[in-house]
């Protein structure tokens, strides 16, 4: 069998349902073709395109392991961290370069951008973390954890925080939107330039204080190096694809299924596009495996607050978008309290299942309030 052959019938078997079960929601797929091609129903196109990213944005994960699996630690690591929230950056690249190309539009995907951001925020920090703790505590009566380096990811979650607060307090003084635009697109530079340094610090000059304590296993790849980059590359662009018929869908979708965009935007979307992700925190948690848990959950909040958000304001800048990182008062205080909670339930190193419900019941009544606004 040739070596092509080989490479087609490795992605194929990482698409079988016998593969994950997960993937039986693939067929999500060509459903979302049908309504948003054929049928021409947005509410459906809408529904079925959500669904369609979750088992995509797991193909897309399982694709960067296994290309890491053959890097050095540090590469890895920065592998990792730009395709873990990979469908968070092409759905707020769409949604801008939709803003800069339908005037008309452009409010619409400027709310969208900005929800869905604060959303994978809150949904790590409140949803994700919340059942890893409760889960882990339901199994385990106190679990443990590598407080000096969950510190680090907390500081800089508190910093992008002071970021997104600046901006909101000179909006409710008066200030000139200009004059936010321009705060935010100098503040992001900023945010990006210290999550080079962040990474900098985590994978080489300190990257003893992120060492595990935790037993990890040696893994070796299961897929060639072409089948994994072929894997991700069509994941990737069938993802676009979903992500392209999900932005343009909400606006329709949300006024044809009566839910506010705002719900859609900060719950929906981070929901389904981060599951796969979730889904995984939560299981290690269950086995005791809370350093990879928390990295998952509160790294990944780290990654859109510092580094995704902010990019996503130079590209709005770059393309004439004016995009900033005033996202309303309520959506402010929900990530600044969300952040101080996080930090405090971690600040002693240890966990158990009523910190995980008090999370759970934070986001819980978050997810009202964004319902009934």
């Amino acid at each position: 069998m040739s070596e092509t052959s080989t490479s087609q019938i490795g992605v194929l078997q990482a698409f079988s349902p016998m593969e994950n079960k997960l993937n039986w929601l693939l067929l999500a797929v060509p459903i979302t073709i049908y309504f948003s091609m054929i049928a021409n129903d947005t509410g459906m196109s809408f529904v079925f395109s959500m669904i369609a990213i979750m088992p995509l944005a797991l193909l897309m994960g399982h694709a960067t392991e296994e290309i890491a699996l053959r890097t050095s630690e540090s590469l890895g690591g920065l592998l990792n961290a730009t395709f873990g929230n990979a469908v968070e950056i092409i759905i707020a690249g769409l949604a801008i370069y939709t803003a800069a190309n339908h005037a008309d539009q452009a409010e619409t995907m400027i709310i969208v951008v900005q929800t869905s951001l604060i959303g994978s925020i809150l949904g790590n920090l409140l949803l994700v973390l919340g059942l890893s703790l409760l889960w882990g505590g339901i199994n385990h009566q106190k679990q443990t954890f590598n407080q000096p380096a969950l510190s680090m990811s907390g500081s800089l979650l508190l910093m992008a925080t002071l970021a997104m607060l600046i901006p909101t307090a000179v909006d409710i003084g008066g200030g000139n939107s200009d004059s936010i635009t321009q705060l935010s697109r100098y503040a992001s530079l900023v945010l990006l330039a210290m999550y080079g340094l962040a990474l900098l610090f985590q994978l080489k000059t300190h990257s003893h204080m992120f060492v595990s304590d935790e037993a990890v296993e040696h893994e070796e790849p299961t897929m060639t190096n072409k089948d994994a980059w072929t894997l991700l590359i069509l994941a990737t662009v069938l993802v676009g694809w979903m992500a392209e018929v999900l932005v343009h869908s909400i606006d329709s979708a949300a006024a044809e299924l009566k839910m506010p965009t705002l719900f859609i935007g900060v719950i929906l979307l981070p929901f389904f596009g981060n599951a796969a992700e979730h889904f995984t925190a939560v299981i290690v948690a269950g086995k005791d495996k809370m350093d990879l848990s928390l990295a998952i959950a509160i790294g990944s909040s780290v990654q859109i607050a510092v580094f995704v958000a902010p990019l996503m304001v130079v590209f709005a800048w770059v393309m004439g978008v004016n995009l900033s990182l005033e996202f309303g008062p309520v959506e402010t205080a929900a990530t600044f309290l969300s952040v101080l909670v996080a930090n405090s339930i971690l600040n002693d190193g240890t966990t158990n299942w009523l910190e995980g419900a008090m999370l759970l019941a934070c986001y819980t009544i978050l997810g009202m309030s964004f319902w009934m606004m």
